[in-house]
């Protein structure tokens, strides 16, 4: 255990400020900045043992960015995720419980042995040889759905000091000056990623914004499409067709967004997908046969979903998936104040008519010749020969063997519903929800 009291360095700490700022400035991500930011502090002499921090986060899976320190371990880092559910007892025991709903800016504990803990928590810190913890809120614009919270821990004998308390008060500003710049980069990667895709998200940040810039390449393409979405849609409610459309996006979508493929856009109740590749046979077959081997695993998990649909008594989602290769244009169309990133070109509109054949022929995955040449030794049925609407030449349609779909492999299959909350996700929703209950509200209780 730490016995130091000595006085911190005014220097040392304006020192771990401009390094903030520097990290800051020079777009470092926010566990760069965080894990820097505490070793920092460490060394500039500060007794902690253990720092915590989280950031509420705009992200379509989560609610918040954890960050736990531990000196000598080096840093943890947890994703909270966002999930409706019932506040656990532990949580509304807990110091940070005690903070957000008393509306405290700082909350501050000796943890004396021989004291009865106050909180839960203190009995695990005080095995950590813990002495002295501060818990913090720092709102970002005023605002606190959005911003900082965690707490400081000490392991020195006497505790933090009134000049280590003052220190820490400062550098705290800082610390959120920079995380915020922080997070606004992470939000904006967030964003354009969800909303784009990785590849094109990235060319936006980059720079590309222009209309009619962007690319021409090669690339294996998907198209698939839920069948009879629109009577669903006029027989059900929105709940329920948004809840079946999510299912279908879930199950049949996953697999095209891996190992080279991006999802370009959701078009009403169905998508595109790419595998971009250079126009030299190695790469076009390593394009498609991903592609294909995507569409063997949408397959599977959308037998898996109709089972389970099954079991609560709910009808088949139907679909269909076409596949081509082909060149395409890639980049930014519309407006010139409101553009899309996508992919354009004829061999889109093969193979969205690919696509559209499956209402004609009894397979759901169907493909073009082409592609089907990149894809070695599968398997494959001849279909016949067709003219697609706008287009001068005939395609000739194959559908590919998929008895392999019958059975999930591990990467296949649907991931687990995700049922329980940390009790760190739990402070970031209760920071974020702070501003809109009332101090009596009963939700307060749950």
């Amino acid at each position: 255990m730490s016995t130091t009291r000595a006085e911190i360095s005014t220097i040392l700490m304006d020192k771990v400020a401009d390094w903030l700022t520097q990290s800051a400035l020079a777009g470092d991500e926010l566990e760069t900045l965080v894990k820097g930011f505490c070793e920092r502090l460490a060394a500039a002499g500060l007794p902690l043992k253990r720092v915590h921090l989280s950031f509420s986060m705009l992200h379509p899976l989560y609610d918040a960015l954890g960050f736990t320190w531990l000196r000598g371990q080096g840093m943890e880092v947890e994703g909270f995720r966002k999930k409706d559910g019932v506040h656990s007892d532990r949580f509304l025991t807990s110091p940070y419980y005690h903070l957000l709903s008393n509306k405290l800016d700082h909350l501050r504990r000796r943890l004396d042995p021989s004291v009865p803990s106050e909180f839960p928590v203190f009995d695990e810190l005080r095995l950590m040889g813990v002495t002295d913890y501060m818990a913090f809120v720092h709102p970002f614009n005023g605002n606190t759905s959005q911003g900082m919270i965690g707490s400081w821990s000490t392991d020195s004998a006497s505790g933090f000091s009134d000049s280590m308390i003052s220190a820490l008060l400062r550098i705290q500003n800082h610390l959120a000056i920079a995380t915020k710049m922080a997070v606004l980069t992470k939000l904006a990667d967030n964003m354009m990623t969800t909303y784009l895709g990785g590849d094109a998200g990235r060319r936006v940040l980059d720079g590309q914004i222009k209309r009619g810039e962007g690319d021409t390449i090669r690339a294996a393409l998907v198209m698939a499409d839920m069948r009879g979405s629109t009577r669903l849609a006029e027989t059900s409610g929105r709940e329920i067709y948004i809840d079946t459309l999510n299912q279908f996006f879930d199950a049949i979508a996953a697999p095209f967004n891996r190992k080279g493929g991006q999802i370009m856009s959701f078009i009403g109740d169905g998508f595109i997908a790419v595998y971009p590749c250079e126009r030299h046979r190695s790469q076009s077959e390593i394009a498609c046969q991903s592609a294909l081997a995507a569409a063997h695993k949408a397959t599977a998990r959308m037998i898996d979903l109709n089972l389970r649909r099954k079991e609560k008594g709910l009808p088949d989602i139907k679909f269909g998936i076409g596949l081509h290769v082909g060149n395409v244009m890639f980049g930014n169309v519309g407006l010139t104040d409101r553009l899309t990133f996508s992919v354009f070109g004829s061999a889109v509109n093969e193979v969205q008519r690919l696509q559209t054949l499956t209402k004609k022929y009894p397979h759901r995955v169907l493909a073009s010749k082409e592609f089907a040449s990149y894809c070695g030794a599968n398997s494959w049925l001849t279909l016949g020969t067709e003219e697609l609407a706008g287009l001068k030449q005939k395609l000739t349609v194959l559908s590919p063997d998929l008895s392999g779909a019958l059975a999930l492999d591990e990467d296949g299959a649907l991931e687990p519903i995700y049922d329980r909350r940390s009790e760190a996700e739990q402070v970031m929703l209760l920071h974020r929800d702070a501003a809109r209950l009332s101090p009596g509200d009963p939700r307060k209780l749950q």
